[in-house]
């Protein structure tokens, strides 16, 4: 019910703000400021894709009572938007600015009026890259809780508007008191004809779609530590590599960084979908090993390792010692055997720890969260994303070097979860940089060499964030949305 009346309240603010919308004059007189304006979400001289949903924007409502904005394309027409201290495009409207300016820049000329004063601010350009961007995106929906939960969902959006729905949700396959965890949705090549999600606690197990076809299984072996955890495709067998993890947490009264989340024991194995057939890629009890994820030509198995020192009866001393580097394997497609281990990037020798790693699609680049330890760092406020070019040669003198992300990274709050486009031109990520207590999904361009100023996710109102008391967790890139209804997953994940 509280699901359905939020849903609903939206829907009446999405149907308010489109009969509302107006192109206001311009101030006749205004004091300049002298600096930008202090918008949110953001999208002041941002980079963003020709398909994008409209960049709707407010000011603060406690400083001015209401805003007007200029939108200027570089043929020269101009038009005005605003709705109190807002500004809410249309659609059809953005889309035509959109098309009038791909390659070139938007002009945005921003006035906010303050009592019976309006204050005229600094232009800025808003840059339309002609690189579009994957139209769907998904990503789960869940309170920033640390040993509960209660409503979780993995939703999907469209991105060139504010088309969103629910995938799947952990209520309608699931009535007891111990509840259910939904998580690590993954797709193989940004398509959904093959597509996993896992199922934990009640009526647990992991639902994969194979060609368009629904089953549940149960990964867990007697030889592996468990079930399958995090999950990466190959980009062209019927093979998915997880990690097999023993997870523990712990909680922090004082440290800024609220929650610890690491593994005692963690192992990787390869998953035969046509055969349902488990087999162990590593299984090094002296190490660490997980977030696996494969080349774009699938003749390589990136992940992350470290030595396993740690034990439950050090691990609350121990913990800022775990340190991650970035390793991987040669993959026969035909035996489906893995070579020798490789360094390729060792993080631990700058005293960093790296995770979640993901290879760009032209198999170039790799981008990794890293902070100071661990490998689950998303509450850690010193966590970043940064990018290597993938060396030629373990001995490369390179293989520390890391390329500037500076302007998609924030500087006091925790950036995690980092993917790519299909075209290998937007990364997308989930950040705290908000408040630090949400992460919500910000992208930047990336033009081949650095990445530009990263920008939040269009809303239809500016506070929908604000308003949504959700974290937004592992962003994913889809070209196509899921086709299956949560009634058809809901049959799967009830049985047995």
């Amino acid at each position: 019910m509280r699901k359905t009346l939020y849903i609903f309240s939206l829907f009446v603010l999405s149907l308010c703000f489109a009969a509302c919308t107006s192109h206001p004059d311009v101030p006749s007189a205004a004091k300049s400021v002298g600096k930008l304006p202090q918008i949110y979400p953001d999208y002041c001289n941002v980079t963003v894709p020709c398909n994008i949903a409209p960049l709707n924007f407010m000011l603060p409502n406690e400083i001015y009572d209401e805003c007007v904005a200029r939108i200027t394309t570089p043929d020269g027409n101009s038009q005005t938007y605003g709705d109190g201290h807002k500004v809410i495009i249309p659609e059809d409207e953005w889309h035509d600015i959109l098309a009038a300016s791909s390659g070139k820049d938007i002009t945005v000329e921003v006035w906010g009026k303050k009592g019976n004063e309006w204050y005229a601010f600094n232009k800025f350009n808003i840059t339309v890259s002609a690189d579009s961007i994957d139209e769907y995106i998904s990503y789960r929906l869940i309170e920033p809780s640390y040993l509960i939960y209660d409503y979780m969902e993995i939703a999907q959006r469209n991105i060139s508007n504010f088309e969103e729905s629910t995938i799947f949700n952990n209520k309608v396959a699931c009535d007891k008191a111990k509840g259910q965890c939904i998580n690590c949705h993954s797709y193989q090549n940004y398509r959904t004809d093959n597509m996993l999600f896992h199922v934990r606690v009640t009526n647990g197990g992991t639902i994969f779609v194979n060609d368009g076809e629904l089953s549940k299984v149960d990964l867990k072996r007697d030889n592996t530590i468990s079930a399958g955890v995090y999950p990466s495709w190959h980009p062209t067998e019927k093979l998915v590599a997880f990690s097999t993890n023993t997870t523990r947490q712990m909680m922090h009264t004082i440290n800024k960084n609220k929650a610890e989340i690491f593994d005692l024991a963690s192992d990787l194995i390869l998953y035969d979908i046509t055969k349902n057939e488990v087999s162990i890629v590593s299984a090094d009890t002296t190490r660490l090993e997980v977030f696996p994820t494969w080349s774009p030509d699938g003749k390589y198995l990136y992940y992350c390792s470290t030595l396993s020192d740690t034990t439950k009866a050090n691990i609350s001393s121990n913990y800022r010692n775990v340190q991650y580097n970035l390793y991987r394997r040669a993959f026969d497609v035909k035996t489906h055997q893995f070579g020798d281990e490789e360094l390729i990037y060792d993080a631990v020798s700058k005293n960093r720890s790296i995770s979640l790693p993901r290879v760009s699609p032209d198999g170039r680049h790799i981008i990794f969260a890293e902070s100071g330890y661990g490998c689950f760092n998303i509450w850690h406020h010193d966590a970043d994303i940064q990018m290597i070019d993938i060396p030629t040669t373990t001995s490369s003198e390179n293989m520390n070097q890391t390329n500037s992300l500076s302007l998609l990274n924030s500087k006091d709050y925790a950036e995690s979860y980092p993917t790519w486009s299909s075209n290998g031109k937007w990364i997308m990520c989930a950040s705290r940089r908000d408040d630090g207590n949400y992460s919500r999904v910000y992208i930047s361009y990336f033009d081949g060499k650095k990445a530009h100023k990263a920008f939040e996710l269009p809303q239809s109102d500016p506070e929908h964030n604000s308003l949504r008391l959700k974290s937004y967790n592992r962003p994913e890139f889809m070209v196509e949305p899921v086709k299956h209804t949560i009634s058809e997953f809901k049959n799967v994940v009830e049985k047995e």
